[in-house]
């Protein structure tokens, strides 16, 4: 079933370039087409809800069940600890990359675009990060709440204190393990009925996004894409260089198994959409069920790679194509605020957006600067949330390795059947 999804989904992009590209060019009165495309996107719309409606039990039901099989506290705080300090160290890397890939190669130096006068507002909120709203929004006021606004960092805060209490309650909350080791099955499931819809949702999303936009806009951002494109394969290449040098030979591996999850991601600009996909994904790649129902959730929130190598490199590509020189210490001062901010907001919508914003203010850049930007800003997600995919695995992959895990299972398909008697 994984190998033929991929195969819909392939053949959905291509639907989707062909129709989108064709209304663009046949559809001429504006109006017209927003209404074609507002019907068309309908499907997509239907999927990441679908998606949503599936995230929230499913992060509290394997994160539980995954510190319950921990078997004790020490072991939490062990692989929370190694998971952190790879998220921090993988945040770093990311930023440290787009700030330096974005010096390099100059996007916005004698960029031949149309700069918007610079009190234009980009009709994107500032968040204004504090230590006390980042501290005090992480726990919920109401775990039902938290689940019905899918706060991914509140869920896995009182996921966190279940599964430990779980813990310590011993023999007495087995048949509550038992029930949530149930859920998961059973979200898991329905998961396997949502995916059978993601092909006609890939479809509405291309079409849509090319018959808005067009594929000229394509190429008069070619550069700032293309560059920033370049910096995301060079991210993952020191991602998957690191995860080689750590794990071994089997992490050549990964990308094959995780291939699905990251097309998934890319064509529908969502890494929602993937993560019932990466942790089954990671099941048959031999990380322990423990580790990834871990893991994999706590990168959700602290480990968007993809998103933090976009806010060094759009935030220098504005400055570049007004005009505005940043010192190196200006640089310095950016990377270390955005390893902070790009943690306090994680869950709000277009986050990468808002954390721009308020990073273009704090530096006196024109925050018009995002409507650049804005034009190509879902092709930019694409791409954004396949990289996400890919950190989050390879974070659950490296702090398996390190809790000692073999990380040599074959996938169910391999196994040959028992011959009967």
């Amino acid at each position: 079933m994984a190998k033929r999804l991929t195969y819909y989904i392939l053949g959905a992009m291509i639907a989707g370039i062909i129709v989108g590209i064709t209304l663009n060019r046949t559809i001429t009165d504006p109006a017209t087409l927003t209404d074609v495309t507002g019907h068309i996107s309908i499907l997509t719309e239907l999927f990441l809800r679908l998606i949503k409606m599936i995230i929230a039990p499913l992060v509290f039901a394997t994160l539980v069940t995954g510190i319950a099989h921990m078997g004790d506290t020490a072991a939490l705080g062990r692989v929370g600890f190694r998971s952190i300090a790879w998220f921090l160290t993988a945040s770093l890397l990311s930023l440290t990359l787009g700030l330096v890939m974005v010096n390099l190669l100059q996007p916005g130096v004698g960029a031949d675009l149309v700069l918007p006068p610079e009190g234009a507002s980009a009709g994107v909120s500032q968040a204004d990060f504090s230590l006390k709203q980042f501290v005090t929004h992480l726990v919920p006021k109401s775990f039902f709440e938290a689940m019905a606004t899918n706060e991914i960092l509140q869920i896995v805060v009182f996921s966190v204190f279940t599964g430990v209490a779980i813990t310590a309650v011993g023999e007495r909350a087995a048949p509550l393990v038992r029930g949530i080791e149930a859920l998961v099955q059973v979200m898991l499931q329905i998961t396997d009925y949502v995916m059978r819809f993601a092909p006609f949702a890939v479809f509405a999303a291309v079409a849509t996004a090319l018959a808005e936009q067009g594929p000229g806009i394509l190429l008069s951002f070619g550069k700032f894409m293309g560059s920033f494109y370049l910096s995301m394969f060079l991210l993952w290449c020191v991602l998957l260089l690191l995860c080689y040098l750590i794990v071994g030979g089997r992490s050549k591996l990964l990308i094959r198994y995780i291939r699905e999850p990251i097309l998934l991601a890319f064509s529908t600009a969502s890494s929602e959409a993937a993560f019932p996909r990466t942790l089954e994904a990671l099941d048959r790649f031999g990380v322990p069920p423990r580790i990834a129902s871990f893991v994999l959730p706590l990168g959700y929130s602290f480990n968007l790679d993809g998103s933090m190598i976009y806010c060094t490199f759009a935030t220098m590509f504005i400055a570049q194509a007004y005009g505005i020189e940043l010192t190196f210490a200006h640089q310095v001062t950016m990377l270390l605020i955005l390893m902070v901010t790009s943690k306090g907001i994680a869950g709000v919508p277009r986050a990468s957006l808002v954390i721009i914003s308020s990073t273009l203010a704090f530096f006196d850049i024109p925050e018009a600067g995002l409507l650049l930007i804005l034009a190509v800003d879902h092709f930019l997600d694409m791409g954004r949330s396949a990289t996400n995919v890919v950190g989050n695995a390879v974070a659950s992959v490296i702090v398996a390795k390190w809790e000692g895990g073999r990380l040599d299972e074959i996938e169910p398909a391999e196994i040959e059947p028992p011959r009967a008697p």
